[in-house]
């Protein structure tokens, strides 16, 4: 059964922020922490519907628009710096009075909800950190290039298929170059270089230690996003973190081991993901 209830959008830290959300407070649901996800760099919260519908099952999920991506707020003026992006998902969660809930955050997403988390927020209760740049002041450079991200994006600004969209991303289905093809337009190409820039400038690591919630680490087993020195080096900050590498699985998990991805989360959340119908 399909879980998508309703795209909407909320006035949240100045902004305009888009969300979908999936699953409501029916069928249990209402007992356990809501789930709020943050996709990466490049993906409307459109690209993760596949994965809001597996969650929708077990839990109240709301799939994020991070700002100057899809349908949210995006000018040539916005502050898009890391500190926005984390303010945007506190004051969205306030916005719409969500009590209790745990942050996803897949890449860019892992380092908005790290930001976020330091804060404190009320109600934040569990963070979920997907395969997070590790790069910063000093550190190595996060392995995808920026040309990457800005060729394929004056790409879809033209219009182009799914077809032309493979160049970029071979490994990927026809559907999930598609709805690529269709949506990577919407991403604002100021937004995406200076959260690029922000992987090599901004300090994640200092704010680990001051993270007061549980954090399970999901790494994938390739790619070269978070070695097993990194892992260590976060486990030292963190030393009550939970780490568990996807097998078969490089960056983009969910898209490379769907149902892997699923059995990552084990029963962090409260509750483990049903299993597939």
């Amino acid at each position: 059964m399909p879980t998508f209830l309703y795209g909407a959008n909320v006035h949240a830290n100045g902004i305009r922020q888009h969300y979908l959300r999936y699953g409501g407070p029916d069928n249990g649901r209402s007992e356990r922490d809501s789930i709020i996800i943050i996709p990466g760099i490049t993906s409307p919260a459109i690209t993760w519907g596949f994965v809001g519908e597996r969650f929708g099952t077990t839990f109240d999920t709301y799939v994020l628009d991070v700002r100057g991506r899809g349908l949210s707020e995006a000018s040539d003026a916005l502050d898009y710096s890391l500190d926005a992006q984390a303010a945007d998902v506190v004051a969205f969660a306030k916005a719409l009075g969500i009590e209790r809930y745990a942050l996803v955050g897949h890449s860019m997403g892992a380092r908005i909800a790290i930001r976020a988390a330091r804060s404190r927020p009320a109600g934040l209760t569990r963070l979920v950190l997907v395969d997070p740049p590790v790069s910063g002041p000093g550190r190595r450079a996060y392995p995808a290039q920026l040309p990457w991200y800005v060729d394929s994006m004056a790409l879809a600004r033209k219009g182009c298929d799914a077809e032309a969209m493979r160049e970029f991303c071979p490994s990927w289905t026809q559907e999930q170059l598609a709805l690529r093809a269709e949506w990577l337009h919407t991403c604002n190409e100021r937004a995406v270089v200076t959260s690029f820039e922000g992987f090599h400038t901004d300090n994640i690591h200092q704010d680990m230690p001051e993270l007061n919630v549980p954090v399970l680490l999901m790494t994938a087993e390739r790619g070269d996003v978070v070695r097993d020195e990194d892992v260590e080096e976060i486990r030292g900050l963190l030393p009550s973190m939970e780490h568990t590498r996807v097998p078969d699985a490089g960056h983009m998990i969910p898209w490379d081991n769907e149902e892997g991805f699923y059995r990552a989360f084990g029963s962090f959340l409260g509750a483990a993901l049903s299993d597939h119908a």
